[in-house]
């Protein structure tokens, strides 16, 4: 049977977590102690549970909660050795953990434990934060919450931390939580509603104080020529400038960007207190662990020209790069971690919006997320006094943090394709959704681009949430039509790295039968529209900088002289010699070019459901349901070829084992002798 005291807390975890008012994504912590019956003695025992590390208190179940002894927990008390090896105290931990122990246990678990209170909550408010970053914040708390909240002065989560807090609530027993200097709150209570209901007091009063106390426009004026730009030009010029901003935010490792242009970031771009404020960087821990100590902030108008802003984008680079190796450099002590990376995280352009990055879409979306509480609490805290962020130094100690170290090193090896950016033509059925699903399969983010925009939206949902799949409408013989999904492209994902034309029709039909309508409508879906689409992810790969990938799926008919298909079969040759001039061209921009030539694909196909497979069954002279085991039976391995070997084709193209190969067709069609390539 569930433990109430374990249901009545993962209650109140995903209540106070499904308000971004109350902490961030994976931000902050809770417990809550009971007993159990030790299966060994038969005996109760005290527990402690307490959300684990690296969990969302939004999201969080059971087996998110590390379990632990609370007589053994607060045991190491007698043998802590003091504040400089604190971090000692996370691997004695393992040593209290009440049968498996559940989730890993966080850096905060000693808070927990060691307070005197059956509930505890541990959250990042922004109000909360805004109070515990102001200048003068312990005097501050004491105005706006009299006794009830208690302030304490800064320290490093850990260890000590929870006997500094402890100790506080020992000397103050009236109080209901306290303000920690530069990160968040706690707050406890003898039931799990009422430290709930404390946490929230804490929360709305800091709100509520900063709005009555605080100034109107505690960002300074708006600055002339850096309002936001009207939406339309303002998302234009995003995805202008989203592939540029990714490559250099890939310079050490590639990235997968997200973009916010929210009413929150517009407004600060667009104040008199931008570079000041950005300049002094996040304070909580939670936001520049995530978003690096401070953002790259262009410094010119939103009227700026594009080229302009990219060459200033580059300048800024540079420079920050030579900061964050300075930063680096100024605190690393023999010990600390390698440097890893000094590109930024976070890229402001003022009347456009905010880039972000990480090493997945949602890494990337949660960064700038973060972010936007970063600029709350900065709000708050010049509202009522003036930002004043932790130090550098104490950023850097947790940035470079041993166990943070530790906590990256146990991150899952990725997969083959993560960080890559897919857009795959024709996607929404047949071979195009089965390349999306195993694009995705392989760790890519995928755009998923049809005529049709709704199929494209249901086949994007169909692999994942947005974090993963978009879908997009891309008619694919205008010119207008595929920039625009391009664009979708860089506002969804920052780029993108492999581009798979698919998009395609059949008209079988004999010469004298072929109109000229036919032959139009042909090649402008698959010749015409391969070199739009190749083009656009040309144009966007070479300003990235990172390479890429362009695959064509063009047909054994290429080759093979088959009858009654003038239309479709010229169409296909030109598409497979569209790979061969392009691969010669952009191999200087280690974009690889290549092919792949099925056979005919019957089943899942959305062509031949749509008419090709009756003319072909009726020029071969065998039943429609019959084509396909007809085409394996011709075959040299006498199988039939279905959308998902297609599939497996581009992934082993594209996958990382095949990294000096461009230009190259390869068959997938059982073995057609005629279409072999000679």
């Amino acid at each position: 049977m569930p433990n109430p005291v374990v249901s009545e807390l993962v209650q109140r975890s995903n209540r106070l977590g499904a308000d971004p008012r109350n902490t961030n994504y994976a931000g902050g912590n809770t417990s809550a102690k009971g007993t159990e019956t030790d299966p060994v003695t038969g005996q109760p025992v005290e527990l402690v549970w307490v959300k684990g590390s690296g969990g969302d208190l939004g999201t969080l179940t059971e087996t998110g909660l590390a379990v632990l002894r609370l007589d053994r927990l607060r045991s190491l008390v007698d043998v802590y050795p003091g504040v400089d090896r604190e971090d000692e105290m996370v691997a004695a931990f393992d040593f209290c953990l009440f049968g498996k122990g559940g989730a890993a246990p966080s850096i905060d678990t000693a808070m927990h434990g060691l307070v005197e209170a059956a509930h505890v909550d541990h959250l990042h408010p922004d109000s909360g934060i805004a109070l515990a970053t102001a200048a003068g914040g312990e005097a501050l708390t004491r105005e706006c919450f009299g006794d009830r909240v208690v302030w304490v002065p800064w320290r490093r989560p850990g260890f000590q931390l929870g006997l500094d807090i402890a100790a506080i609530k020992d000397k103050n027993p009236q109080a209901i939580g306290c303000i920690l200097g530069g990160h968040g709150i706690t707050a406890w209570g003898a039931t799990s509603a009422e430290a709930e209901a404390n946490s929230l007091e804490v929360i709305r009063t800091a709100e509520r104080f900063l709005a009555e106390r605080g100034t109107p426009e505690p960002f300074g004026a708006v600055v002339p020529g850096f309002e936001p730009l009207p939406e339309a030009e303002r998302r234009r010029k995003a995805a202008a400038l989203a592939p540029v901003i990714r490559g250099l935010a890939s310079t050490d490792k590639p990235q997968v960007g997200h973009f916010t242009d929210s009413d929150v970031v517009l407004e600060f771009l667009s104040r008199e207190k931008l570079q000041p404020l950005a300049a002094l960087g996040t304070s909580c821990p939670d936001h520049f662990l995530r978003t690096k100590v401070r953002p790259m902030v262009v410094d010119l108008p939103a009227s700026a020209p594009v080229e302009d802003v990219v060459a200033r984008l580059r300048e800024l680079h540079e420079e920050y790069r030579a900061e964050y190796a300075a930063y680096y450099s100024r605190h690393a002590t023999p010990d600390s971690p390698a440097m890893r990376g000094a590109d930024p995280a976070i890229v402001l352009v003022p009347g456009v919006g905010m880039f972000s990055f990480g090493a997945n879409k949602q890494t990337a979306r949660v960064a700038g997320e973060f972010y936007v509480n970063a600029i709350n609490v900065m709000r708050g805290a010049e509202a009522v006094s003036t930002y004043a962020p932790i130090d550098e130094s104490e950023k850097f100690r947790i940035e470079y943090w041993a166990l943070e170290e530790a906590k990256l090193q146990r991150m899952p090896t990725p997969e083959p394709l993560a960080t890559r950016v897919a857009l795959v033509t024709g996607a929404a059925s047949g071979i195009g959704k089965a390349i999306a699903h195993r694009l995705a399969a392989e760790g890519a983010c995928v755009v998923v681009a049809d005529l049709d925009p709704q199929k494209a939206i249901d086949a994007a949902a169909e692999i994942g949430g947005t974090d993963v799949a978009v879908g997009v409408t891309a008619d694919v013989s205008d010119a207008e039509a595929v920039a625009a999904a391009f664009r979708e492209a860089c506002l969804a994902f920052g780029g993108v790295d492999l581009v798979v034309n698919n998009a395609g029709l059949s008209i079988s039909k004999p010469l004298l039968e072929t109109t000229e309508r036919d032959w139009d409508l042909q090649h402008d879906v698959m010749a015409k529209g391969s070199f739009l689409v190749s083009r656009e992810a040309a144009r966007i790969m070479i300003e990235q900088g990172m390479g890429g990938d362009v695959v064509y799926i063009s047909s054994k008919n290429s080759l093979f002289a088959g009858p009654n298909n003038i239309a479709y079969g010229a169409t296909k040759a030109d598409q497979a010699h569209q790979v061969r001039l392009l691969a010669a061209e952009l191999g200087p921009h280690q974009i690889r070019v290549n092919g792949i030539n099925p056979d005919g694909v019957v089943r899942g196909s959305g062509i031949f459901a749509g008419g090709w497979g009756a003319s072909r069954a009726a020029v071969y002279g065998v039943k429609e349901e019959e084509l396909g085991e007809f085409y394996a039976q011709r075959t040299l391995l006498k199988r039939e070829v279905l959308p998902d070997h297609v599939a497996d084709a581009v992934f082993a193209l594209t996958g990382g084992d095949l990294t000096r190969t461009t230009g190259l067709h390869v068959p997938v069609d059982s073995g057609v002798a005629a279409a072999f390539l000679r």
